[in-house]
């Protein structure tokens, strides 16, 4: 029995932890919610999204929730992302139906928020989950992400590489551990494990975004439904883009990123 109620306060404490690392990703998604449930205003949604946007980049770091270095990584990570989205728009693979002035190329500058809630999140829990690597190949990772992230737009002209990149992410990650700490107790689990499980809770928040009117994809713009979950699979490939950036970013400026043990 005290092994029962052990185990269900550890859940609550992760679940917790995770709530925290969430907030601002929770935060952006209610505001583009609330932006939608708002009676027809002189400025165009999409602009108060990009403000609101900003306004909450900048209580995030008031309120502590990233540190002037996380807050750097988050940035490149908008931008990064901001170029995906201007790319993978003009090919036609989502949309932004409405108007806006701060809309370039049929793109919102608010859409690198949805990169930069995903970089917050990778650095909250960085910090909460006191994360440390062990058997982490850098430089291997590295490319295989950057060839993932390549493969995104080469897609559209060459040979769909991928499950074959999926298959070197797994390779270059074995042996790979992510331990992380949940109360007084430390875990671990496998690094491409972590990666398969946030892309399916980022492709539940993505179902979440279409919902209110995010983006939209070509078969949801005559009224909602499902993101395929092949897109399931992308966000598993893509979540390794965002963490070697946050990692190399740490690296780079003296984190503590692997151990041991």
């Amino acid at each position: 029995m005290h092994t029962f109620f052990s185990g269900v306060g550890q859940l609550a404490r992760f679940t917790v932890l995770q709530a925290r690392c969430c907030a601002y990703a929770v935060a952006l998604l209610g505001g583009i919610a609330v932006s939608r449930a708002l009676p027809e205003l002189p400025v165009a949604r999409y602009d108060l999204v990009l403000v609101y946007g900003l306004l909450l980049t900048w209580a995030a770091h008031r309120l502590g929730w990233e540190s002037r270095r996380d807050t750097m990584v988050i940035v490149v990570c908008h931008v990064v992302g901001l170029l995906f989205e201007l790319i993978k728009v003009r090919l036609g693979s989502w949309s932004y139906p409405e108007d806006a002035v701060t809309k370039i190329a049929g793109v919102p500058l608010y859409g690198g928020f949805m990169y930069a809630a995903v970089a917050g999140y990778v650095c909250r829990a960085w910090h909460l989950f006191e994360l440390r690597f062990t058997g982490y190949r850098a430089a291997a990772t590295a490319v295989v992400a950057a060839a993932v992230y390549v493969n995104f737009f080469t897609h559209h002209w060459l040979p769909d590489l991928r499950w074959p990149l999926a298959a070197a992410m797994v390779a270059v990650t074995a042996g790979a551990w992510v331990g992380f700490t949940v109360g007084r107790r430390r875990y671990r689990m496998p690094l491409a494990v972590s990666f398969v499980l946030i892309g399916f809770f980022l492709w539940v928040a993505e179902n979440a975004a279409t919902y209110v009117g995010a983006w939209s994809y070509p078969h949801q713009l005559d009224g909602w439904e499902p993101v395929a979950l092949t897109k399931f699979g992308a966000w598993a490939l893509l979540i390794s883009v965002t963490f070697v950036l946050a990692e190399r970013m740490k690296a780079a400026t003296g984190t503590p990123r692997t151990t041991g043990g």
